[in-house]
């Protein structure tokens, strides 16, 4: 048997819960699986139907990671079947007593503490004690090296997708409808953060209106930023091109990302936040939509620079402005999208699976 101890799990919503029932489900297949996640007031019905065993820890947030390390610990010494742990955050190994093979998941901004600060010791502690850590990109495995991380314990293993469901035709007549007479259309799925860098593409919009008079932007996601960006696109006057969007059913979602052109998400480094992968590159890549990601972070992993997207400084407006006009030119995006749909299968679970089995045998 193997544990699965997570903080981010379905029916949660967001890309490392996406990442942890991917994981789960793919290993489940291969062993027997028990996943130790938090509450949510919506599981019932979603762990009903999974093929392997759940607990959930309901707790108030400041108690739950030791009232949860409490209950995994009490069920490691009563179960002495267990081969392994699996650990999306090194902080949902730092009170568990185990010492058979144990693996930890990094991202980048759960890890990106300076050297000698009192995070940076928690982490190094974790992690240097574990038998494996599975870095999300080539990036966040350099980043690891650079905080102390001993690199003969990291291995990269992407994250990976389910194949692209198909499209109900409901959904695709709702997106034909909302983008009639549009072009060229551009889609970021994200949370509204900093990090994300949407205003920046606002700015490029505003620019390339004048090439493209029915250009649209749709953004779809929630966030801290969302109001700020609303006032940009006001103050840019550019509110006719920015489509806002929120809590969509995932074909509708995915429907919207098959009809766009370009998938745009040039990510900068904010404070310590940064994309460690950005697997909504992968996702756009299954419908033929090649990315615009940005230089920061793990977005290389993603991308191939000129063959399934664009890599581009996130900070520097001219160059978002120039790759995007260079990817319509031609439409040059329409075989940058045909390169990406056949780069997206080697991240199918089926594959990446194969990676874990291998550091779990």
């Amino acid at each position: 048997m193997h544990l699965i101890i997570t903080r981010t799990f379905p029916p949660e919503v967001g890309g490392m819960q996406n990442l942890m029932w991917g994981l789960a489900k793919s290993l489940a297949k291969h062993y027997m699986i028990k996943v130790f996640a938090d509450f949510h007031n919506d599981q019932k019905l979603h762990d009903a139907k999974t093929s392997f065993s759940i607990e959930r820890i309901k707790s108030v947030k400041l108690l739950r990671k030791y009232r949860k390390a409490n209950l995994i610990n009490q069920y490691i010494n009563e179960n002495k079947n267990i081969n392994g742990i699996i650990a999306d955050h090194w902080k949902s190994l730092e009170l568990i007593n185990f010492n058979k093979k144990k693996i930890c998941l990094i991202h980048s901004k759960e890890i990106n503490h300076k050297a000698g600060t009192n995070l940076n010791k928690r982490v190094l502690k974790v992690l240097n004690n574990t038998d494996f850590v599975v870095a999300n990109s080539q990036f966040t495995k350099n980043l690891a090296i650079n905080i102390g991380v001993i690199p003969e314990k990291i291995t990269v293993i992407n994250p990976g997708i389910d194949m692209a469901e198909k499209l109900s035709k409901k959904n695709l007549e709702q997106t034909n409808k909302l983008l009639k007479n549009k072009f060229p259309i551009l889609i970021t799925v994200s949370r509204y953060d900093k990090r994300k860098n949407h205003e920046k593409v606002f700015m490029a919009i505003k620019n390339l209106k004048a090439l493209h008079p029915n250009i649209v932007y749709i953004c779809i996601g929630y966030g801290d930023e969302k109001e700020n960006l609303i006032k940009l696109s006001n103050e840019l006057k550019i509110n006719d091109n920015i489509i806002f969007l929120e809590n969509l059913n995932s074909n509708f979602k995915n429907a919207l990302v098959s009809k766009s052109n370009i998938f745009v998400m040039p990510s900068i480094i904010h404070k310590r936040s940064v994309e460690g992968f950005g697997i909504a590159f992968i996702e756009a890549a299954q419908y033929g939509v090649p990315s615009l990601g940005g230089t920061d972070g793990g977005a290389a992993d993603a991308i191939i620079n000129n063959e399934t997207g664009l890599l581009c400084d996130g900070n520097n407006l001219n160059e978002i402005y120039d790759c995007i006009q260079s990817m319509l030119e031609h439409k040059k995006y329409i075989e940058l999208g045909k390169n990406a749909k056949k780069f997206s299968e080697k991240f199918y679970w089926e594959k990446i699976v194969l990676e874990y089995k291998k550091i779990l045998n």
